[in-house]
């Protein structure tokens, strides 16, 4: 690629336009989006609308539909698009979210390429079951009929390998770095860089980028947000890794552990509520300086942690990250500080007291996930769900017997197991509703079936002389 798709914008690019119009934005109606896009030279129009597993779908536009796209009028096919509905009931709708109007910073400055996130909704504009974003909007709406307002941020890791010839991945690292190594050890600074450009040209208020534990894997941090703008920003973010990585002639994967013997991509999501601008997980008078609502918000997330998984860690390949050995949590407690349980307090307290829940990995529907462990943290609330004290030994140092006298609960160790906790769990399937949850459970039983039934390379390696 050359040096200018990806280069720090001038005072003349679309940076420089979003320094001067994000607020506006982010309340304008369709007219005023009309104009932006007329005075942006924005040609195309993607309308971005998020299947049951995650993945980002979309459908172009022309300048001479963006008034119908805003409108709400631009119908597809849903019965093509997993977990949505069946060839004799197709006809679906989308529904932008104008407030999530964005300009790509690359490209033709005199034909840009912008986006919106969508709703799927049936004909006449009614809801459908089916929309994960629309999913998330209900339990978001939950909290707040509760009086809490949902405040999250994620860390999604992710890999890059080098490619073959022919553009397949070839799972060879693209170097060989370690935690917060530099060049030459990093061999990807350039790309991160162009990628936190890329990002914050598109809103996202990047934290931090460095380089992970294992080798060729990388982390990206993302200012927190409200729950849906969070979800909204990990399709972007996903979305600008795999493309700055496509032009350095590199594969980026959030695939949960690509390599045996290294450490996983985990998405640690840290969260808290607020009510009337006050985060409420914050009590200074007590202990810990952690209000009760806090400790119950804990004690949802550890009584539905094995069901949580199902959503959160969704595919077979998320459970080879979490074993003992590699930081991932196994254990379902919670802590001061310590890393090893699957829920962390990080010492901040204030505006900043928040819960690390350290089980997802980036594979996860963001929209899904971010849901179900909402959903957990108010049933923790409703019904005062006691967490049990913080556990600050090193669970990954305890022995099967340590583990067993101190009633320390473990996560699933496949993803049947975790379907099968999902399937019989009624606040999930609230969370997620009828349509989501039946096709949802439907998906992962065949996947893990599929799964069961292959033959791997370690098998005939092990048992091929048997």
């Amino acid at each position: 690629m050359s040096d200018a798709v990806f280069a720090a914008p001038s005072e003349h690019s679309s940076q420089v336009r979003y320094d001067n119009y994000g607020s506006k934005v982010a309340s304008a109606d369709r007219d005023q989006l009309l104009a932006l896009c007329d005075e942006l030279n924005v040609r195309f129009l993607r309308l971005v609308f998020i299947d049951i597993n995650g993945m980002p779908k979309n459908i172009e536009l022309p300048t001479s539909k963006f008034g119908d796209a805003f409108d709400g009028k631009i119908m597809f096919d849903g019965s093509s698009i997993a977990g949505y509905v069946r060839i004799e009931e197709s006809d679906m709708l989308l529904s932008p979210d104008l407030d999530t109007f964005r300009v790509f910073p690359w490209g033709n400055p005199e034909a840009r390429v912008a986006q919106v996130y969508c709703e799927v909704r049936r004909p006449y504009n009614k809801p459908f079951g089916g929309c994960p974003r629309a999913a998330l909007k209900r339990v978001v709406a939950r909290a707040e009929s509760m009086g809490f307002k949902m405040y999250a941020g994620v860390e999604a890791e992710f890999f890059l390998f080098n490619k073959n010839e022919d553009g397949s991945c070839n799972m060879v690292t693209h170097d060989t770095g370690g935690y917060f190594d530099l060049t030459p050890s990093d061999l990807a600074e350039r790309a991160r860089r162009e990628m936190v450009t890329a990002m914050e040209a598109m809103g996202i208020d990047i934290e931090a980028a460095h380089h992970e534990v294992a080798e060729g894997q990388h982390e990206i941090d993302y200012k927190y947000g409200e729950a849906l703008r969070t979800a909204d920003d990990l399709i972007t973010f996903k979305f600008i890794v795999r493309n700055v990585a496509l032009a350095h002639g590199l594969h980026a994967t959030f695939m949960p552990k690509p390599i045996f013997g290294a450490n996983g991509s985990g998405m640690h999501t840290h969260q808290s509520l607020f009510t009337d601008g006050k985060n409420i997980f914050h009590d200074a008078d007590a202990d810990y300086e952690l209000s009760d609502v806090m400790l119950h918000y804990i004690g949802g997330l550890k009584k539905h942690a094995r069901a949580i998984a199902a959503v959160s860690n969704p595919i077979v390949n998320s459970y080879k990250r979490l074993v003992p050995g590699y930081e991932a949590p196994i254990s379902i407690a919670w802590s001061q500080r310590n890393r090893s349980p699957m829920i962390r307090i990080p010492d901040q307290r204030g505006m900043g007291t928040r819960a690390e829940f350290r089980m997802p990995d980036p594979a996860c529907n963001g929209y899904l996930a971010l849901a179900v462990q909402l959903a957990a943290g108010l049933d923790g609330i409703e019904n005062k769900i006691d967490p049990g004290p913080p556990l600050d030994t090193n669970v990954w140092r305890l022995s099967d017997e340590e583990r067993e006298r101190i009633g320390l609960e473990v996560l699933p160790a496949n993803l049947g197991e975790a379907v099968a906790e999902l399937e019989a769990n009624e606040v999930m399937k609230d969370a997620l509703g009828d349509h989501i949850f039946e096709q949802f459970v439907s998906r992962k039983k065949a996947e893990w079936s599929e799964y069961v039934a292959q033959v791997s390379e370690w098998e005939i390696d092990q048992y091929i002389d048997y």
